[in-house]
Formats: structure tokens, C-alpha cells, sequence
């Protein structure tokens, strides 16, 4: 009698302790294809704008079955380029004055968090420009295609300049630029189809 009241008190805490364990869920990584995703920005000033792109060297996408639990990117900073094809800025933009490209060549965002849904997004993570990391949100939408492939959308991703050692012609920084200045926020526009 005894013996069957310690298998069964056993068999109790076996299954009280199974019902506490976290359960283990299976992460499915996705490659980005760098051919198929972009990145655009657009930087401004008192007087206009410049535009441009900058490409995908690399990318990941975690997922638990459709949700969307992690993921990275890396832009290749020396291939910024204008859309309105000035070498003159191009040359500007890769030079110690903005991003520095000799000695660093890529920037990178890495996911931390992700709420709300596949429409309506918030994606909080880290930003690293020019060795400088800083936690960084903004809204994004995800999107499953017929192919097997997703893609994830942010089309305006707001960084702050001068929280990555970017302090050229820096209204807050410079306070006597007057019309010379340039905005210390810019905007990115980032499309990465990625595909298991």
C-alpha cells in the first residue's frame, strides 16, 4: 500500500512539474536577398533635400511559425549613393563628416522586440552607425507572399544624426549655421523580402 501511495505521489509531482516547464518553440530563420529588398533615405536642409539608397549586404528574419520574433540587417555604407548622382556628395556622405565609410563600412540594426500585428507593427531594436549603437522604434508591416517569401516593410525609420557622432552643419550643435544647416534627423525606407 505504501509503495502505491509513493508511485502515485510521484506520478502527481511529475505531472504538476511538466505543466510548469516553458515550452520550446522551434525558430524558423529566413535569409534576406539583398537583389530583392532596398534601403532609401532621405536627408534634408533649410534650403531642400537629397535622396537616395544605400544597399543590403546582409540579412535575417526569425520567425515561430508566422510571428515574427527577431532579425538583423547590414548596410553596405560605402555604396550610398544620390539619386541625383552627385560624386561630390556621394564622396561627402562616405567622408569623416557624415558616416565615416574607411573605417566603417557597414551599419547594422539589430531586432530586440516586436509588437501588435502583421499590419501594424512596432519593431524596437538597436541601431549601429559608425560604431555608435542606439536603441531606436518605428512602425513596420509584414506581408507573406505567394512564393513562400515575406516581406517586411518600414517606410519611415527616423535616426537622429548626432547621436552617432554625425554633428556636420548640426543646427543644435551649431547654433550659428544659420541657413547652412542640415536636419539632424533623417529618414530611412527599408524593403526586406527574405525567404526560408
Amino acid at each position: 500500500m505504501k509503495s502505491k501511495f509513493t508511485s502515485l505521489a510521484l506520478l502527481f509531482v511529475v505531472i504538476v512539474s511538466s505543466a510548469f516547464v516553458a515550452p520550446v518553440f522551434k525558430v524558423d530563420t529566413y535569409k534576406v536577398d539583398a537583389s530583392k529588398s532596398s534601403v532609401t533615405w532621405i536627408g534634408k536642409k533649410l534650403t531642400g533635400s537629397h535622396n537616395g539608397t544605400i544597399n543590403l549586404q546582409s540579412g535575417t528574419l526569425a520567425f515561430n511559425g508566422k510571428k515574427l520574433t527577431g532579425g538583423n540587417f547590414v548596410m553596405d555604407m560605402n555604396s550610398i549613393k544620390d539619386a541625383d548622382k552627385s560624386a561630390n556628395l556621394e564622396n561627402h556622405l562616405k567622408s569623416e563628416d557624415f558616416f565615416g565609410t574607411e573605417k566603417f563600412p557597414t551599419a547594422t540594426f539589430v531586432v530586440k522586440k516586436i509588437t501588435g500585428t502583421d499590419a501594424a507593427a512596432t519593431v524596437t531594436g538597436d541601431l549601429t552607425i559608425k560604431g555608435i549603437t542606439n536603441p531606436i522604434s518605428f512602425p513596420a508591416t509584414l506581408a507573406w507572399n505567394a512564393d513562400g517569401s515575406v516581406t517586411a516593410t518600414a517606410d519611415k525609420v527616423i535616426v537622429d544624426r548626432t547621436k552617432y557622432d554625425i554633428k556636420f552643419r548640426s543646427k543644435s550643435i551649431f547654433p550659428e549655421i544659420g541657413n547652412k544647416m542640415i536636419n539632424d534627423e533623417f529618414e530611412l525606407s527599408v524593403k526586406l523580402v527574405a525567404k526560408k
